[in-house]
């Protein structure tokens, strides 16, 4: 999700993952809102779904930019798209994961899979994004520089 602030300016709703391994992590840590493709779901329809799921905000049904796709330090694959809209960050409501935590304590713990959620500058984005996932905010510029 993007809009324009007051001033013009570009800014970009980014996301920090949840649970005990990011706690303490900010710069490089912050994520476009992703997930899992299921079987015989469309790109597009898993990345609706996942942004829905992750923030609780509401997700258009028309006018996404397919932002290319990126790979990760770790081998994983990023498809993004990108929508024009407004939120309220501090409102998400995000869905949780369950590990085991302590690790090797045999108890396992829920935690949102999203923490918080800000709207960034495109510079500030490219900080805060997974090193990877900086491509994006290039990407978009590009394309809104097109329009």
């Amino acid at each position: 999700m993007y809009r324009r602030s007051e001033s013009g300016k570009l800014e970009l709703l980014l996301v920090h993952p949840g649970g005990p391994l990011f706690r303490n992590k900010d710069d490089g840590a912050w994520t476009i809102p992703k997930g899992e493709l299921e079987a015989d779901e469309e790109p597009l329809e898993t990345a609706r779904r996942e942004f829905a799921e992750e923030t609780g905000l509401p997700v258009p049904e028309t006018g996404y930019a397919c932002l290319g796709e990126i790979q990760q330090k770790g081998g994983k694959r990023v498809l993004a798209w990108a929508f024009s809209g407004d939120g309220d960050p501090d409102a998400i409501t995000s869905n949780t994961f369950e590990i085991e935590w302590p690790p090797r304590s045999g108890r396992k713990q829920s935690f949102p899979e999203i923490d918080r959620a800000a709207f960034f500058t495109a510079e500030t984005a490219r900080i805060k994004l997974n090193p990877a996932q900086a491509a994006f905010v290039d990407r978009l510029e590009e394309k809104l520089q097109g329009d």
